[in-house]
């Protein structure tokens, strides 16, 4: 198991079964960027997401690895070699890559992404992934990234790309929906009503719309 799955698998047991929902929060930052790819009947055929992790999980990541002993914040091509794909070695039962693809209310089905590219910049992981799209039309197509255990927050302030003349709308989170699901299952939980793995991640999450309409 990758040392991602072991911080993701740890994390989902204590945040949904131990912790209580009132003080539930992402502990992994990653910042999103993602390019659409398009035929040219403005059939959507893939996606390119970068993942820019945050700081103190790239210190992790090193560290288990064994990477970056001189602490010098880079690391050689070998090591990026052996760190290439380290995000995606692990794809337990039901995971779904942490991405949703949705078209008139229809969840799209997708194959297992590939890796793409690894760097290092500015002390990040900088970590990007291919994922083919089974063509799909563009026209109102919604994108969301989260993690259903919001042991991860996606931050999609890297932007999404997608060809002309096609736009993307970016719809935040209703943090005050969120807070307000959040104290009910705090309540049911508390009341012996609710035993089980809660995901919020969804509650979180920004949602992206695709548009083509001249």
């Amino acid at each position: 198991m990758s040392a991602l799955s072991r911080i993701l698998f740890t994390a989902a047991l204590i945040a949904g079964l131990i912790a209580p929902l009132a003080r539930a929060h992402p502990h992994i930052f990653v910042t999103t960027r993602i390019v659409v790819e398009m035929n040219e009947a403005q059939q959507v055929t893939g996606v390119k997401m970068t993942w820019e992790y945050d700081d103190f999980f790239t210190l992790l990541i090193f560290e288990d690895m064994g990477l970056d002993k001189d602490a010098d914040g880079a690391l050689s091509e070998a090591e990026l070699d052996r760190l290439m794909g380290f995000d995606l070695i692990e794809w337990p039962e039901g995971f779904e890559g942490d991405l949703y693809l949705a078209s008139e209310g229809r969840k799209i089905e997708m194959p297992r992404p590939v890796p793409h590219d690894i760097a290092v910049r500015g002390g990040k992981i900088v970590a990007t992934q291919k994922r083919a799209i089974p063509n799909v039309a563009a026209e109102g197509l919604e994108i969301r990234q989260y993690d259903p255990t919001y042991y991860v927050s996606y931050d999609l302030s890297g932007g999404i790309e997608v060809p002309a003349p096609c736009a993307v709308r970016i719809e935040p989170p209703d943090m005050a929906a969120a807070e307000a699901e959040v104290a009910k299952l705090t309540e049911q939980s508390l009341s012996g009503d609710v035993f089980m793995e809660v995901k919020l991640g969804h509650l979180y999450a920004s949602r992206a719309v695709i548009s083509c309409a001249g």
